[in-house]
């Protein structure tokens, strides 16, 4: 499988504080990578970067084996993007909120597109009701539904599940295979649902205080530090980064 996301020396500075120092990882296509790290530890900031909402202070990123830097239009209109946290416009349908990503990402066929969603993801329900009148798990939902808008070939996924119930967990992540199966997307992953992440992913990379310290498979990550699951051998990862 190809690389289809390349980072190299990626650092990024806030004054004194370097937030990500010296990463480099890569990602193959069809590939789900987890990337895991305590709150503060540069995750956000790294996929900041790789989204171009900010600007490295030196390293490199290629995505498609094109530079970020210079092709970023081109590269993000087939990148989608969901996060727990992100706010979206309260005051309009969510029927109406999907067709509005779907113009921005110039999609073909706008009403077919937000169709196909409401189906999947199961919004049926609430496709006339207004975003402000969602719970925080029905915005979660929906916030996940929109970064499919444009049939991307990667997805950064921050938190997807958070506010979610566990039978609607449940439901997301195997619909998340499915999709990830089907299409042969490539997803990086961020979530603080160590099982959730077990059972995602196909690759773990962790990092703590801007740098990566541990990279492998959930079954190598969990061997490395001695641990029967990916909770346990965090918290182990964590302690000893805390005692150094």
């Amino acid at each position: 499988m190809q690389k289809i996301i390349q980072v190299k020396n990626l650092t990024k500075t806030f004054r004194e504080t370097k937030a990500v120092d010296r990463v480099s990882f890569f990602v193959r296509e069809g590939e789900i990578v987890g990337f895991l790290g305590p709150n503060g530890a540069g995750k956000t900031t790294t996929i900041q970067m790789l989204l171009g909402l900010l600007e490295p202070t030196k390293g490199t990123i290629k995505i498609f084996g094109k530079p970020l830097e210079t092709q970023r239009e081109e590269i993000l209109k087939q990148v989608g993007f969901s996060s727990a946290y992100i706010s979206l416009p309260y005051n309009l349908t969510v029927a109406e909120a999907l067709k509005i990503f779907g113009l921005l990402f110039n999609v073909a066929n706008v009403k077919e597109a937000v169709n196909r969603l409401i189906d999947q993801f199961h919004l049926d329900r609430l496709k006339n009701r207004l975003v402000g009148k969602l719970s925080s798990g029905q915005v979660s939902r929906l916030n996940l539904a929109k970064a499919f808008i444009n049939q991307p070939k990667i997805l950064f996924l921050d938190e997807p599940t958070a506010s979610l119930d566990p039978v609607v967990s449940s439901r997301t992540r195997k619909l998340l295979l499915d999709l990830q199966k089907q299409y042969n997307l490539t997803m990086f992953y961020t979530s603080h649902n160590m099982s959730e992440v077990e059972k995602l992913c196909d690759r773990i990379i962790f990092i703590n205080h801007g740098q990566i310290i541990a990279e492998g498979t959930p079954t190598q990550i969990k061997s490395w530090y001695g641990k029967r699951n990916l909770e346990q051998a965090f918290i182990r990862m964590a302690d000893q980064e805390a005692q150094q």
